[in-house]
C-alpha cells in the first residue's frame, strides 16, 4: 500500500523559509524519482521540483529555481523541499507524488505566504 504523507507546511511570512517533507513507505523507495506538485488557488497543478531516485539530478520550475531545494533521504524513505525567500506566489497547496504503477499523491500541506 503506497503511502505518501506531506508534513511542513504553515503560514510564512514574505521572505521567510520552510521545509516540507514527506514520508513515503510501500514501494521500494530507492528505486524511483519524487515529485512535488503545487496547487494555488483557482490553478492548475503544476510541477515544481523533481529528484532522481539516487538525489544527484534535480529539476526546477523556472519560477523557484535558486530559492527552493529538493532532497531525499533513502535511508529515511523521505524527501524534503527546502523553500527560502517564499514569495505570495508561492502559496498553494504542495503534494509529494511518485510514478509508481500509477502515479501516487500525498494529502497535501498547505502553504501560505503571507503578511
Amino acid at each position: 500500500q503506497v503511502q505518501l504523507v506531506e508534513s511542513g507546511g504553515g503560514l510564512v511570512q514574505p521572505g521567510g523559509s520552510l521545509r516540507l517533507s514527506c514520508a513515503a513507505s510501500g514501494f521500494t523507495f530507492s528505486n524511483y524519482a519524487m515529485n512535488w506538485y503545487r496547487q494555488a488557488p483557482g490553478k492548475e497543478r503544476e510541477l515544481v521540483a523533481t529528484i532522481s531516485s539516487a538525489g544527484r539530478s534535480t529539476i526546477y520550475i523556472g519560477s523557484v529555481k535558486g530559492r527552493f531545494a529538493i532532497s531525499r533521504d533513502n535511508a529515511k524513505k523521505s524527501i524534503y523541499l527546502q523553500m527560502n525567500n517564499l514569495k505570495p506566489e508561492d502559496t498553494a497547496v504542495y503534494y509529494c507524488s511518485v510514478n509508481y504503477i500509477r502515479t501516487y499523491w500525498g494529502q497535501g500541506t498547505q502553504v501560505t505566504v503571507s503578511s
